[in-house]
């Protein structure tokens, strides 16, 4: 008994991915480098978090209101491995701040997408868990938050929306690499799949949104995670060409990839998030994420892990059995 204890506790040592945020600077909304500004790399971590006993922080969304800026992102919860979603503040969009969490739910949230419409902020988080794309509503900006209603129905993630010629479109990942489109006239709905969905069927490089969509020369740039070797490594850029109720056509930017795992420090392991705004004609800045990878301890994993090989034992003990008989 003692020994399996033993195997448990050495197994419960797993590898696993530390994501955290930082801030970018870039003449354009594809070419990218640290900001120069920014004395503490990165500039938010899960140890930033103080109510809430944070894994990691990632998926930030920032928002410019009056003469501040808020930022709004995924704080995972160690002791549950339920996601919420944190708040932090800034008076240049440089030094934050951590304030506290401003939405939690019985089930995952995470990728915050806050925009203002119509001068109130709305926040489409990813709530897959919930078995549908949820729609906020903030009372009192920014940490108030109220549901409104689900704008579609299924197992849906990282929703991305955008208002353009009138029209609103909504891109999410379906499974884990599938791009669907749907679209409305109005926010709330009703929501109609777009006729060339899904986008990406099977295709983990450039399915899964990855940051805010933008317009940029009169298109629509959209972001996507490229989930190989495996998950999180870098950040896509995509020119959208033709976008109507009818008609879909994108092409690779061949900046692309326009983020990537730096090989050391903070985003060693990849970086799969961005959230561009524009300053000036030649200035934008970013909230980014990117990953290391750290040992934690997690009982769970160590169990399934044990019980993984402890099955592969077995089957290699038959086998020899077998071709020894």
């Amino acid at each position: 008994m003692l020994g399996l204890a033993a195997f448990w506790v050495y197994y419960s040592f797993v590898e696993a991915d530390h994501w955290s945020i930082s801030i970018y600077q870039g003449a354009t909304p594809f070419h990218w480098h640290p900001h120069q500004f920014v004395r503490k790399t990165p500039v938010l971590t899960g140890d930033d978090v103080t109510d809430m006993l944070a894994r990691f922080v990632a998926d930030p969304f920032m928002v410019r209101e009056n003469s501040g800026w808020y930022m709004f992102f995924e704080v995972l919860n160690k002791p549950s491995d339920l996601g919420a979603i944190g708040l932090a503040a800034s008076d240049d969009g440089i030094n934050w701040l951590y304030q506290q969490i401003v939405l939690k739910a019985p089930f995952h949230l995470s990728y915050p997408y806050v925009f203002k419409w119509q001068n109130a902020h709305y926040m489409l988080p990813e709530s897959r868990q919930s078995g549908a794309v949820k729609l906020y509503k903030a009372d009192l900006f920014p940490t108030k938050w109220t549901f409104v209603r689900d704008l579609i129905v299924g197992s849906y993630a990282e929703p991305s929306i955008i208002h353009k010629d009138g029209i609103w479109w909504l891109f999410v990942l379906r499974g884990f690499d599938t791009l669907a489109l749907f679209y409305a006239d109005e926010l709330i709905g009703p929501w109609v799949q777009h006729p060339a969905s899904p986008l990406a069927v099977g295709n983990k490089q450039i399915a899964r949104p990855g940051g805010r969509l933008i317009v940029h020369d009169g298109k629509v740039i959209r972001y996507a995670q490229d989930c190989l070797p495996e998950y999180g490594r870098s950040l896509r850029a995509f020119q959208i060409d033709t976008l109507t109720k009818t008609d879909y056509a994108e092409h690779e930017l061949p900046d692309s990839p326009i983020l990537t795992a730096s090989g050391s420090g903070w985003n060693a392991a990849g970086m799969h998030h961005i959230d561009p705004h524009q300053l000036s004609e030649t200035e934008w800045i970013a909230c980014v994420d990117g990953k290391t990878k750290k040992l934690v301890f997690d009982l769970k994993s160590g169990a399934e892990r044990l019980k993984h090989d402890a099955k592969q034992w077995v089957k290699k003990v038959i086998r020899y059995d077998k071709q020894n008989k």
